[in-house]
């Protein structure tokens, strides 16, 4: 039995990836070598999944884009080309079932596997259908949703499942993969000193890694710090490690790249605050150790989409909101200060949000997509 699972929303093709394996099924991955267009920084998923012993195959397509750039042509040109080597790739892989987590590069994908007759699942992470998944959706054979109630496709294709979180996220292993992690986390422990988390996604934020930046100083005097930053053109890594080293206290600060996923959630379970972005998985996440987060909305998203979900989870008395517009070092210190000095009453508030964490979305949606291969 083959599965093909496509789509740009690694975290959780991750997590049933990992369940997958336990049905010894082939699993073959269609994706993006790189993480943004113009942007020559290699995807996470191009790294990770060789490693786990699942074939990672690039392909080349484009997007529709909302407003004109510089690569608005050159996508549109792209997209004949995707769905080509979408139908040539299946063809030649013949899997039973194709699964998408959305993005724009698996829409050419679902599209061949429909036109070729095999199965179709995809899984919609969000409160809110993105536009590929809004596409995606008139050719797929199921629907899975996130959230109860959650009435976006208006579909009897459409069924709960919950969001996959990863099994390093649930179940935290006690050593550490990068013993930097332990090292800082005990050091927090040790001073007394609230741990901070700072993080924009797997592909980081460069304008929160700029306002993080002008207040390192700051943030170091009242807290252990874990900055992870992406990968990306602008060198956010590269210069805030050089920044490191004129810290009064360069030991409470940490910078990385990636946070490996064998540590991720060991980190998550020390940490006492979150600042980032407001993508569902990495709120799911959060929510599921009952941290409290500042989040900064990305503001230019189809439907809103980020900031959509920072109001959900600030419903929930999980989230803080401070929108991109209002994002300058100043503001960020202020808020992170009044939400350090008021831990306890967040910390008490936040424990509600992981009501809407699903511990085994992961064996929900694999269950989904073994039905379908019988079909």
């Amino acid at each position: 039995m083959k599965i093909l699972i496509t789509g740009s929303h690694f975290t959780p093709a991750q997590a049933v990836i990992e369940e997958l394996k336990k049905h010894l099924v082939e699993i073959v991955y269609i994706g993006r070598k790189y993480t943004r267009e113009g942007d020559k920084s290699i995807s996470l998923e191009s790294e990770i999944l060789p490693k786990l012993g699942v074939t990672f195959i690039p392909i080349i397509t484009g997007r529709l884009q909302r407003s004109f750039t510089i690569y608005t042509i050159p996508s549109l040109f792209k997209i004949p080309m995707g769905i080509l080597q979408a139908f040539y790739l299946i063809l030649r892989e013949k899997p039973d079932v194709v699964l998408s987590f959305g993005g724009y590069v698996a829409v050419p994908v679902i599209i061949s596997a429909w036109f070729l007759s095999i199965p179709v699942i995809i899984h919609e992470q969000t409160l809110i259908s993105g536009l590929a998944n809004t596409i995606s959706g008139y050719f797929a054979d199921k629907i899975a949703i996130s959230f109860e109630k959650q009435n976006i496709f208006k579909d009897r294709k459409t069924i709960f499942t919950g969001n996959p979180i990863r099994f390093d996220i649930l179940n935290p292993k006690e050593n550490y993969e990068d013993s930097q992690y332990k090292v800082i986390i005990q050091l927090s422990k040790k001073e007394k000193l609230p741990g901070v988390l700072i993080t924009g996604g797997n592909q980081g934020s460069h304008v929160i890694n700029r306002a993080v930046s002008s207040i390192l100083d700051d943030l170091t005097g009242m807290s252990c710090v874990i900055h992870q930053t992406g990968d990306s053109k602008f060198q956010d890594f590269e210069k805030l490690s050089e920044q490191q080293k004129s810290l009064k206290y360069p030991e409470r600060y940490l910078v990385t790249k990636w946070i490996k996923g064998g540590d991720f959630g060991k980190v998550l379970k020390n940490t006492d605050l979150v600042i980032g972005r407001a993508g569902i998985n990495s709120l799911l996440e959060i929510a599921y150790f009952g941290i409290p987060a500042l989040v900064i909305p990305i503001p230019y998203l189809y439907k809103n989409e980020q900031n959509v979900n920072a109001q959900f989870f600030e419903n929930l008395g999980l989230a803080r909101v401070l929108p991109q517009k209002n994002l300058t070092s100043k503001n960020l210190l202020a808020d992170i200060q009044n939400m350090l000095k008021n831990l306890g009453v967040l910390k008490k508030k936040a424990q509600k949000a992981k009501s809407v964490v699903v511990l085994d979305a992961a064996k929900r949606l694999t269950q989904e997509v073994l039905i379908l291969t019988k079909t």
